[in-house]
């Protein structure tokens, strides 16, 4: 009772200090809100018990690897962010990079539905893992459900609403995250007293664990939101929030990583998407219920994010042709037939593919980038590397088994 209540006072406080208007006001951390709203999407519910159980004591690891490619993604989208995204627009940097951009926008475009259909999937799921209706069909019938709520909140009352909805999901979601922390934390003590420490072996090894970890990029994906930030924040708040938002998911998720891969048994873990629940409850009785509302508000933020994001982008790449509204109801129209059409490890894979096709261009744009401004062979090999990978993982990266 008492470590229970130890986490449910961490959790109330970071949420109200997350909260006070002085902190939500303030300009930075407005503007890491959004990138952090969808980089904080899902990781700390569904990667622990799927690295922990695949990769075993090398999960922290295969973290970290996940952290480093996104950040380096990251960096490419810093690049074209300093670069002036009205100028690549205009063909200031040449045709080619204006080509490049107009695809990858549109990449970009159809990788939020999908990943809109991840988070609500997932969101789903969670929602009514502690019911009686705890069920396939019924979790997609929610899913479905909340589709067409998020569609007709942003035709009515636009992304100012969306927005607000937004940091309200992510305080929770970050104070939620705080109690868990302290929980496993202490649990992770526990254990290391009594020597009982757990290293797992690997269940999935060579090849199959090298795409296995591809198919999880879009765990770790967000931050590029910032680009699309420019209406609000100028390029120097942008990059500097991006920043901060990579660095401080990262370190979240391998503090989670870490507190969970040696502190529990094969047996304790669970390849559902709702696996976490079952583990948490080894803990303490107080982080299931915790951990359904985390998931109810990071799966909401993240998809109003990106939501917002597509909807922005569909009505720009279309010249307006495509509204906003529109725009909304064909994301709605997709992420359903997603849902009712595969599980969601195949839509994680799906996203992780959208996404590693979008920042492969945005590389490529960096190196064309790069050569007009004459910056150097390595820094234009660096980007080309860059978007080699992106082209590996749009096409190994393989779903959970």
């Amino acid at each position: 009772m008492l470590f229970d209540l130890i986490i449910a006072l961490t959790t109330l406080a970071v949420g109200f200090v997350l909260v006070l208007p002085h902190v939500a006001r303030f300009p930075l951390w407005r503007a890491v809100v959004t990138p952090l709203a969808s980089i904080i999407g899902s990781g700390f519910l569904l990667l622990g018990p799927v690295l922990s159980h695949g990769y075993g004591g090398f999960a922290p690891l295969v973290m970290i690897g996940l952290c480093a490619v996104a950040y380096m993604f990251g960096g490419v989208i810093r690049s074209n962010i300093a670069a002036g995204e009205t100028t690549i627009i205009e063909g200031g940097h040449g045709i080619l990079a204006k080509r490049i951009e107009n695809v990858s926008s549109w990449a970009l475009a159809f990788a939020y539905i999908i990943s809109v259909s991840y988070y609500l999937n997932l969101l789903g799921a969670f929602a009514l893992s502690l019911t009686p209706y705890n069920s396939d069909f019924d979790a997609k019938l929610l899913t479905s459900g909340v589709f067409v709520l998020i569609v007709i909140v942003g035709c009515t009352n636009g992304f100012k609403s969306l927005e607000r909805m937004e940091y309200f999901s992510v305080a929770i979601k970050l104070a939620i995250i705080a109690g868990l922390i302290i929980g496993l934390i202490v649990n992770f003590g526990d254990q290391a007293r009594q020597n009982t420490l757990i290293l797992n072996p690997q269940t999935v090894t060579g090849w199959p664990a090298v795409t296995m970890a591809l198919g999880l990029l879009i765990t770790v994906q967000g931050f590029e939101t910032s680009r699309y930030l420019g209406s609000v924040y100028d390029a120097k708040m942008r990059i500097r929030s991006m920043r901060m938002a990579q660095w401080l998911s990262t370190a979240i998720y391998v503090i989670y990583i870490v507190l969970i891969c040696y502190a529990f048994r094969p047996d304790q873990m669970s390849m559902s998407e709702t696996g976490i629940i079952d583990m948490m409850q080894i803990v303490a009785p107080i982080l299931p219920f915790l951990l359904v509302s985390a998931a109810l508000a990071s799966q909401f933020s993240a998809a109003i994010a990106d939501t917002s994001g597509s909807g922005g982008l569909f009505t720009e790449l279309s010249r307006n042709r495509i509204s906003e509204p529109q725009a909304y109801f064909i994301l709605a129209v997709i992420g359903i037939t997603l849902t009712w059409s595969a599980d969601i490890f195949a839509i994680v894979s799906y996203a992780s593919r959208g996404f590693a096709i979008y920042y492969g261009l945005q590389s490529a744009l960096a190196a064309v980038i790069a050569i007009k401004q004459k910056s150097g062979a390595l820094k234009v090999s660096w980007y080309l590397a860059l978007a080699s990978l992106g082209a590996v993982i749009a096409l190994f990266g393989q779903a959970i088994e």
